[in-house]
């Protein structure tokens, strides 16, 4: 389902890519003095993957803050499945079905990988205190069905030999993989990621990447993402917007913005004659 009139497109892996699900319309940010980012518009479309990238400090978490609801614009607006979005809390923002993961893990390092992932289904708890602590009635059978969901997520990512273990002993690449479970476990309609290859060696790059893909590919979540790791984004982004000092200075397909000169200099740190 399609939110606006704009055509739907085919990826060049033969995904369907929708309308527009979310529209960031000339955002600006502030902190004091500061400029963070500066009349920044752009969209996200269902079914897609789309980077958000640029050198250090160029405002790139600060955008995706903005989308997360933690900081609020001064100026701009943010439409979300074609209305307009007032500005909202984080956990309000999670009830509207957008989940994500941090470039710091946050996870819960004394509970188990189950638990944790189980904190993802908090959205759809609708019992109350008493019936959930009792575990009797419609908390007994909503317990039930979201422990299904879980198992799932855990078998999606390949982790039923760890379901039990701490996560804090866990090594970071499965740490990572817990947290991308927790967000999945919402089952969000806009997931995002903050450099989700971040600290990772080379096989647990690739391991993250396939499990991007199918994310995307299996559950048709549409996914928005910070990465630093450009052959990362070059082989798993649909579209690319390019930040550079608060600023966007591209915004296209992969061939598009490698091949873009103000991307180029921003990242080699050259003018252009």
């Amino acid at each position: 389902m399609s939110f606006d009139h704009a055509d739907p497109f085919t990826a060049a892996d033969g995904r369907a890519i929708g309308g527009v699900l979310m529209e960031m319309k000339n955002i600006s940010l502030r902190f004091g003095g500061v400029k963070a980012i500066t009349d920044i518009s752009f969209d996200i479309r269902e079914g897609e993957i789309r980077a958000i990238i640029g050198p250090n400090g160029a405002g790139k978490s600060s955008m995706l803050n903005v989308i997360n609801g933690f900081y609020h614009p001064q100026e701009g607006e943010i439409w979300f499945r074609g209305a307009k979005r007032a500005p909202m809390k984080p956990h309000e923002i999670a009830y509207q079905g957008i989940a994500r993961t941090f470039q710091n893990i946050a996870l819960f390092k004394g509970m188990s990988t189950l638990d944790n992932i189980m904190t993802g289904r908090l959205t759809h708890m609708k019992g109350g205190l008493v019936s959930q602590a009792l575990w009797w009635g419609k908390a007994q059978a909503e317990e039930v069905e979201n422990r299904a969901i879980v198992e799932k997520v855990i078998d999606f990512l390949e982790i039923q030999s760890i379901r039990k273990t701490p996560v804090g002993r866990l090594p970071y690449g499965l740490q990572k993989r817990v947290e991308l479970g927790r967000a999945l476990a919402a089952e969000p309609k806009l997931l995002l990621l903050d450099e989700p290859m971040a600290g990772m060696n080379v096989e647990e790059k690739e391991d993250m990447s396939r499990f991007i893909l199918d994310v995307n590919d299996e559950f048709g979540t549409t996914i928005a993402l910070i990465e630093h790791d450009m052959g990362v984004v070059m082989d798993i982004a649909d579209r690319v917007v390019v930040m550079d000092y608060g600023r966007k200075i591209g915004d296209g397909t992969p061939d598009e913005v490698r091949t873009n000169q103000a991307v180029i200099d921003a990242y080699l740190g050259v003018a252009h004659d």
